[in-house]
């Protein structure tokens, strides 16, 4: 019987986890964050009201079976003219939105022209606001003003949803009836932690039989996780989970110097492993860096990671992490 595995969060890091399932013999579903507030899709949000499209057309591209020229034309960011900064894939979601009844039917048409190879499922269809409140008392509001208002100085106490919103029934059940959830790589208070803030979803998982697997952030993110350590991360996430996971990957590759030096200038470092051993957790250790750079398109208004996971690496892991827990199973 093939396992279904389920990965909940949004941006980058999900991105490259579906890419890395996506040649295993697997059941895959992706349960999509839909707080992102940022470029394109914050001014798609802002000036037509509509769903934010961003991590879902994410999910969607790394998902598609489709030929290549459609996966570029749902990535492609526009240069120049009103339309500077846009992507087209946000675009064309947003207009799929305008004429159909529900964002199910946007969903489903775009999975049928990018032959997506699984299930990309918002973790609701309701429209609401990311929301940090940091030690000093001061409250921002929007997942793209957190990522940029936040300073090395001032700690992020919680966040939270404004206004609170119901989970999509088919994100609980896809809970519920997994194998296996990965969380993780992502910026853990705005990508991780916010579909974990819907309405019934932590009660879901708390519920769920399936075994969690969290994939440990390579860096540290500047104003959200200053000099937080593997324990730190976990800690964190473990809150706002309700219960630990039960299984971790963690980075043991070596990161070259020329992006460690970049990282550093930025106030960022490598997340320090100090967890030797964690009752009830298992650990992978393992080289899951991806040593190239990635460059930003020069008409991406936003601040993107030099860094990655690779995918390939990745894919290797989880596929030992699932033979282990089916031979476990066995015995």
């Amino acid at each position: 019987m093939r396992k279904t595995v389920t990965v909940i969060g949004g941006g980058t890091g999900t991105f490259v986890v579906l890419q890395s399932l996506k040649k295993l013999n697997l059941n895959i579903n992706a349960i999509v964050s839909m707080m992102d507030s940022g470029g394109s899709t914050g001014r798609l949000r802002d000036q037509l009201g509509v769903l934010p499209p961003g991590d879902l057309r994410q999910c969607l591209v790394a998902l598609s079976d489709a030929p290549l020229l459609w996966r570029k034309l749902f990535l492609y960011r526009f240069e120049n003219g009103d339309l500077k900064g846009h992507n087209f894939g946000n675009i064309f979601l947003s207009a799929l939105e305008k004429i159909t009844s529900n964002y199910q039917e946007v969903i489903e048409a775009a999975s049928h022209i990018l032959n997506t190879l699984g299930k990309v499922i918002p973790v609701t269809f309701d429209k609401t606001h990311l929301m940090a409140e940091l030690s000093n008392g001061k409250i921002i509001k929007g997942e793209g003003k957190i990522d940029s208002l936040c300073s090395k100085r001032t700690k992020i106490n919680k966040i939270f949803l404004d206004p609170q919103v119901n989970a999509n029934p088919l994100a609980i059940k896809t809970i519920l009836d997994s194998h296996y959830l990965i969380i993780g790589p992502g910026d853990l208070y705005t990508s991780l932690i916010p579909p974990l803030l819907v309405n019934n979803i932590k009660k879901s998982i708390k519920e769920t039989s399936a075994k969690i697997i969290y994939i440990l952030n390579l860096m540290t993110k500047k104003g959200q996780t200053t000099n937080f350590t593997a324990r730190d991360h976990l800690r964190e996430l473990s809150n706002y989970l309700g219960k630990k996971p039960d299984l971790m990957i963690i980075n043991n590759g070596k990161i070259p110097k020329n992006i460690l030096k970049w990282y550093l200038s930025n106030g960022e470092k490598v997340v320090v492993n100090d967890l030797k051993q964690e009752k009830g957790i298992k650990l992978y250790v393992e080289d899951v860096v991806d040593n190239k750079i990635f460059h930003k398109e020069k008409q991406d208004f936003l601040f993107r990671s030099l860094l990655r996971h690779s995918h390939l690496k990745l894919r290797k892991v989880i596929k030992k992490i699932i033979n282990d827990e089916i031979s476990n199973e066995k015995t």
